[in-house]
């Protein structure tokens, strides 16, 4: 079964989702900007990290999002990025709590 997110919302303290299965996770936003798949952070051909982690704010946030289909969620973050699109499943797999993270 394909996770499912049930409910979604900006926090203060990060992106917090309830998935369809009960299970609850808590992304701090710069561990989810940190983890932005698009082509300006990960380099397509070797799959290297072009994003400097030390570059990212202390204090970023997601100011806004939008669902991408049916399978996605896209972020506009407050140092303008906006190109990184995070899948229901990329999200479940990133989730890190201490059960996710055994």
């Amino acid at each position: 079964m394909k996770p499912e997110p049930e409910e979604m919302e900006l926090r203060p303290s990060g992106l917090f989702i309830r998935w369809k299965d009960g299970h609850e996770s808590l992304y701090p936003y710069k561990y989810l900007r940190g983890a932005c798949g698009c082509a300006g952070c990960v380099d397509e051909l070797t799959h290297r990290r072009v994003l400097d982690p030390a570059k990212i704010p202390d204090g970023i946030q997601a100011l806004d999002y939008m669902e991408v289909g049916r399978y996605a969620y896209q972020f506009l973050w407050s140092d303008a990025h906006f190109t990184g699109i995070y899948a229901f499943d990329y999200l479940r797999k990133l989730c890190p709590c201490s059960e996710c993270s055994r």
